[in-house]
């Protein structure tokens, strides 16, 4: 096959960069899968209906909304946070943001090592380029005069190989985790603002609180 002929071409670290393409392919489609089809979630109508039912106290309702299908953080944050709505406005606080904490790993779960995926192939299409003219060099050395000549093309063709190669995979895994990246920080910035929106709702709602830290409204929402 006219691929594996080529890979063969530059070498083996074209099979090194090959792999690193396949692993960040594989990484790239998860967390498209993921982050763009799993998490699709109406937001800004969600909100609305959230904020809605505050307003009316029906804090039950509430969390039930919240047990909608999907992967997006944003429900399960909010319902921590109605669930501790008859406590302090900090105690609902702390709530969303330990759901917070919770979520982020998942959303970053190899949006980072996608970014090292990326300049690894450019490095290593690099250290290829260095192989193969190691390898030019020491041939010419050793090589007979007849021979220099095409023992020299060789070493500079798998050096160039290499390069092309590092670079051609280089280039869409930095864009793909460019696209990850913001899809990622999107639905970060959907958290924050739904939590500062639910924390906003509830503290004209949030009951008194006896000193001494007893709540007068009774045990969690849960």
């Amino acid at each position: 096959m006219i691929i594996v002929e080529t890979l063969n071409k530059g070498g083996w670290m074209m099979w090194v960069i090959l792999s690193v393409s396949i692993i960040a392919t594989a990484i790239t489609l998860e967390r498209i899968v993921t982050l763009y089809l799993r998490s699709r979630f109406n937001v800004a109508r969600f909100m609305v209906q959230i904020k809605s039912l505050i307003e009316k106290q029906d804090y039950k309702q509430a969390m039930a909304a919240c047990n909608v299908r999907t992967k997006h953080p944003l429900p399960m944050i909010l319902k921590a946070g109605i669930a501790k709505s008859n406590r302090r406005e900090k105690e609902i606080e702390r709530a969303m943001e330990e759901e917070m904490l919770r979520a982020m790993p998942k959303l970053q779960r190899g949006v980072g090592f996608l970014a090292l995926l990326g300049n690894s192939s450019t490095l290593l299409g690099l250290l290829g380029t260095i192989f193969g003219l190691i390898t030019a060099f020491s041939g010419v050395s050793a090589a007979s005069a007849s021979e220099r000549q095409q023992v020299l093309a060789e070493g500079i063709s798998m050096a160039m190989y290499t390069t092309a190669f590092g670079l051609i995979v280089a280039v869409p895994i930095l864009f793909s985790h460019q696209i990850v990246s913001d899809r990622m920080d999107k639905i970060l910035i959907q958290m924050e603002e739904g939590a500062s929106g639910l924390l906003g709702a509830l503290a004209s709602r949030i009951r008194d609180v006896r000193p001494g830290g007893s709540n007068v409204g009774g045990d969690d929402l849960r």
